[in-house]
């Protein structure tokens, strides 16, 4: 098999793709956190200040979840077909909500009667809570496995069977990881009243985390054996769980000192590694088959022709940074914190 600097192309689109949903995930997480606080802001002017600190980078957030379903398509597409034929119900839901979320934002404004910004306020805020579980949940399905045929096809049975367990506990922990995340990005963005009232909710969100965390973290280690066989056979690999602790750990001490710009550097960093975890998880699978392993999904079976994986790796090289420095563009130019007073949303 070919080698670009001695790592296997399909190895290659898989740190690709984790990658890409890696940083959707930080920089959309935000704005689900920060959606998912929004019905709690009791005064009209806190919620449209809320409102005007995600609203010139949640569009934008959003292409990196476009960019990564479709270099999971075009480097994995058996992954992507069984996936999105077992996961449907989670995806169409998914959908739904996302664009609910669109409009509620959009149509907030367009009336000032009471009544009808508090409908689209429910509306964001529901929607954001929904993405983040339903995130979790597909999340916790892969990690959980489905019964795959021979032909990697999904043969399960029963509308709501990916609503096991596991899959709703780290759906649960997902909601409050995004909380944690937005409440630390509100802060950076807001001041005054609406400012010391977030600094409240970062409490409970951080509280809402850990614990939920904890629970999945002992569930999965009871119940889901396969997930720790890489770290049985490599003992070494115990230092990323360690990483995460530490970062964990370094949230609310950060916080106690008000120093919400590194507080969410370490969001984004438990974020980015319990990720690597779940891919130290699956490598070099992307699907757990539960009845036979055999029948499992990897990167290998389900990988596109290497000729392709290297022209795309040639689109990946130019248009990487290019995402990169547009988003860093974009963060840059609207930095800043806001208020009733600003302009924009």
């Amino acid at each position: 098999m070919e080698t670009l600097f001695g790592i296997d192309y399909p190895t290659w689109w898989f740190l690709v793709v984790g990658a890409l949903f890696s940083g959707y995930a930080i920089l959309d997480g935000f704005d689900f956190g920060a959606g998912a606080w929004h019905v709690f802001f009791r005064r009209d002017s806190s919620r449209q200040t809320a409102l005007k600190a995600i609203d010139p980078t949640w569009h934008g957030n959003e292409v990196w979840l476009v960019i990564g379903g479709g270099t999971l398509f075009a480097g994995f597409p058996v992954f992507y077909g069984t996936l999105f034929s077992a996961m449907y119900t989670p995806f169409i839901l998914f959908l739904m909500f996302i664009i609910f979320r669109g409009i509620s934002i959009k149509f907030r404004n367009m009336e000032e009667m009471p009544w009808w910004r508090t409908l689209w306020d429910w509306s964001y805020s529901i929607s954001s809570i929904m993405l983040a579980f339903l995130l979790g949940v597909v999340l916790g399905n892969i990690l959980n496995g489905m019964p795959l045929d021979e032909n990697y096809e999904y043969i399960g049975e029963g509308f709501f069977e990916f609503l096991n367990p596991f899959s709703i506990l780290v759906g649960i922990t997902s909601v409050g990881l995004f909380m944690m995340h937005g409440a630390v990005y509100l802060l950076l963005k807001t001041e005054g009243q609406l400012y010391n009232r977030v600094q409240g909710f970062l409490n409970r969100g951080m509280a809402f985390f850990i614990v939920s965390y904890l629970i999945t973290t002992v569930y999965g280690l009871i119940n889901l054996d396969h997930l720790l066989l890489v770290f049985k056979e490599n003992k070494v690999l115990f230092v990323v769980p360690f990483l995460v602790f530490l970062s964990i750990a370094n949230v609310p001490r950060l916080a106690s000192k008000e120093k919400y710009g590194w507080a969410f550097i370490f969001t984004s960093l438990t974020i980015a590694l319990l990720l690597v975890i779940v891919a130290f998880e699956l490598y070099p699978r992307l699907l757990w088959s539960n009845g036979v392993e055999a029948n499992s999904i990897t990167i290998y079976n389900a990988a596109a022709s290497t000729k392709t994986l290297k022209i795309m790796m040639g689109f990946v090289a130019v248009g990487g940074p290019l995402v990169l420095l547009y988003s860093y563009f974009v963060y840059r130019t609207f930095w800043g914190r806001v208020n009733s007073d600003s302009e924009g949303y």
